[in-house]
C-alpha cells in the first residue's frame, strides 16, 4: 500500500472526501516527523513506537576496493509493532 491508496483507504473508511483524507494524513505524518525531530518517543496505542535511534560511527570496507572506511555516526527512525499489531498480523 503506498501513501495515495491509504489516502483512499482513509476517506472511504471514515466516509469523508479524498482531500479531506488527504490532509488528515499528512497532517499525521508531519505530527509525527515533528516530534521525533524534537527529539521526542511516538506511541500510538494499538499500534507501535517510533522512536529516534543513534548509531555509533563504525569501521566499514568499501566493496569496490576492499579499503577499509570509517562510517560516521548517525541517527535512524526505529519503529517498534504493538503487541495488538503483531498479533493482527
Amino acid at each position: 500500500m503506498n501513501k495515495s491508496e491509504l489516502i483512499a483507504a482513509v476517506a472511504e473508511k471514515a466516509g469523508v472526501a479524498k482531500s479531506v483524507a488527504d490532509a488528515t494524513v499528512n497532517a499525521m505524518i508531519d505530527a509525527v516527523a515533528g516530534a521525533l525531530k524534537a527529539g521526542d518517543k511516538v506511541a500510538i496505542a494499538g499500534f507501535g513506537n517510533f522512536e529516534v535511534k543513534e548509531r555509533a560511527a563504525r569501521e566499514g570496507r568499501n566493496p569496490a576496493t576492499g579499503e577499509a572506511i570509517t562510517i560516521a555516526a548517525s541517527k535512524t527512525v526505529a519503529f517498534k509493532a504493538s503487541k495488538a499489531l503483531k498479533e493482527s498480523v
